[in-house]
């Protein structure tokens, strides 16, 4: 997600043939449910009594308070105690962008402990009901939590299908992320902290989940979604439209556009499906600009290896966010990027990579932990930089050695590229700031001058190859460079990742670190 800036130097950050309908993510086969659920759901449906009953067993449990997995950045999201397996959303949208859309969320999980209640990060919507597998359970909210207590207590080990009806309301400005109001609809910015603001959610990216997402909309409006579409049903004056990831995904990074769109098809490398999302009356303004991805593929197919996942195209939406978002599948980007003249053609293109290099980094290989995210932005910089110096002749060296000079300006901000100190009390913690981007892609620099070229490049194809459609951490990257490169990178690591200085940089002692602005000279 670079920032976008009128800078000329580039910011520091950052009708076709149907596709076959993609299998059903997997799912494990359920196990027994346990003995006490069997014999009380179905007497209590039975009485006419679930819901009383339910009730009563939140009554009798200690009120809720928001739970959290422990992420030291956002302490409150994601939650304990479930696996989510798939996501089933269905989208009602009036085509006023200012109202809030009719949803039904319905979230497939596997608990992993024996569970009286269990929470969902979900805000900014209202819940008019909420069904534990089929039957309706209490629910209230904590926080920033949907607290649902169910009929019976879910036992370990068991299946458990949670059925949310809310609302996911668009109004509110679009720096708090969430929906995004365009000038013909809406479109998805969840990063990082913000999906729970659209559909009930385990709002982390360590637990990814198949997803499907139905969108019902005026007809004369074109919906789309991460994935495949696999369904479209006209109604007369409304269309529902469904598409359905191939690969888990994070919440995050889930995408669903509404508008007066057009939708662009050509091919990739190795016959990779390219669909580009642009406002109808764009189309020719954007074709130079969309024609280029398919060739940002083969380069990026040419450093790290094959594309991930069963499609890729950019959504170019006529909003003011700030910035540009790597969404699963469909990258978001502003339109003015594309329109205003302050940025040079090699910046554009250059960002263009940076968000395909995601899908990669950051996507298909997630972060465990927030803590993590300069494992995404790092690299997204460093691809976003190099294609810069191989295709227009933007020395990437000159680029390190400056960010390098800024360095330790950077650390004093708001800590190292791999800790990040979290926000004070009462304040919103900003992720996105030098450090993750440049600051981070310095130290994949400094890491290939240690290493070598050589090993640098295969510890990248590994990294993406082994972590595929899964979540990974720093010091899982640092156990696989050091088994790549054959030798001991603790100390490496250790300055580069969580020093409040930057260390020297290796092959390059002439670089020299500015010293913060304020600090004692």
């Amino acid at each position: 997600m670079p920032l976008t800036s009128p800078s000329p130097a580039p910011p520091s950050q950052s009708a076709p043939a149907p596709h076959p309908a993609p299998a059903p993510y997997p799912r494990p086969a359920p196990p027994a449910r346990g003995p006490a659920r069997r014999a009380r759901a179905p007497w209590l449906r039975a009485a006419g009594l679930v819901a009383a009953t339910a009730g009563l067993v939140a009554a009798a449990l200690p009120a809720p308070a928001p739970l959290g997995i422990g992420d030291p950045l956002f302490p409150y999201l994601g939650n304990p105690g479930y696996d989510v397996l798939a996501y089933d959303i269905a989208l009602t949208y009036s085509g006023v962008n200012t109202e809030p859309l009719d949803a039904v969320t319905r979230v497939d999980a596997l608990a992993t402990a024996d569970l009286d209640r269990l929470h969902l990060d979900f805000t900014h919507g209202t819940v008019s009901g909420v069904t534990v597998d089929g039957v309706p359970a209490a629910y209230r909210t904590s926080g920033e939590d949907l607290v649902v207590t169910p009929a019976a207590p879910i036992d370990a080990g068991e299946p458990v299908t949670v059925t949310v009806r809310h609302t996911s309301d668009p109004r509110g400005p679009a720096s708090n992320g969430g929906w995004v109001r365009t000038s013909d609809g809406l479109a998805m910015a969840n990063q990082a902290d913000a999906a729970h603001r659209v559909f009930p959610s385990n709002d982390h990216p360590s637990d990814k989940a198949a997803f499907t997402f139905r969108i019902t909309a005026p007809s004369d409006l074109t919906a789309v979604a991460n994935g495949l579409p696999v369904g479209r049903a006209d109604h007369g004056a409304t269309t529902t439209w469904t598409y359905r990831t191939r690969h888990p995904m994070a919440t995050e990074l889930a995408q669903v556009s509404v508008g007066r769109s057009t939708v662009l098809h050509r091919t990739g490398p190795r016959g990779i499906p390219v669909r580009d999302v642009v406002r109808a009356q764009d189309r020719e303004t954007m074709e130079p600009w969309l024609r280029r991805t398919p060739g940002h593929l083969e380069w990026m197919e040419g450093k790290v290896g094959p594309y991930p996942f069963e499609t890729y195209g950019v959504l170019i939406a006529d909003a003011t966010t700030g910035f540009e978002l790597e969404t699963q599948t469909l990258s978001l980007f502003e339109r003015r990027l594309f329109t205003d003249p302050r940025f040079p053609e090699w910046y554009v293109d250059a960002v263009m990579v940076h968000e395909l290099a995601h899908q990669w980094f950051g996507d298909s290989v997630s972060p465990r932990t927030w803590s993590d995210l300069w494992l995404n932005e790092g690299h997204a910089s460093w691809y976003e930089a190099l294609y810069a110096d191989e295709t227009a002749g933007k020395s990437m060296e000159r680029r390190m050695e400056a960010a390098y000079a800024a360095s330790d300006g950077w650390r004093a901000d708001g800590g190292p590229p791999a800790a990040p100190r979290p926000p004070a009390p009462g304040q919103k913690i900003s992720l996105f700031r030098p450090v993750v981007y440049d600051g981070s892609a310095l130290v994949l620099y400094a890491l290939r001058e240690t290493i070598g070229t050589g090993a640098f490049e295969r510890l990248e194809r590994r990294w993406v190859a082994g972590h595929r459609d899964g979540t990974a951490s720093t010091a899982d990257f640092a156990a696989l460079a050091e088994q790549v490169s054959g030798q001991d990178l603790d100390a490496f690591f250790d300055g580069w990742l969580y020093g409040e200085k930057t260390p020297p940089m290796p092959g390059h002692p002439d670089w020299r670190v500015h010293a913060p602005a304020g600090a004692e000279h």
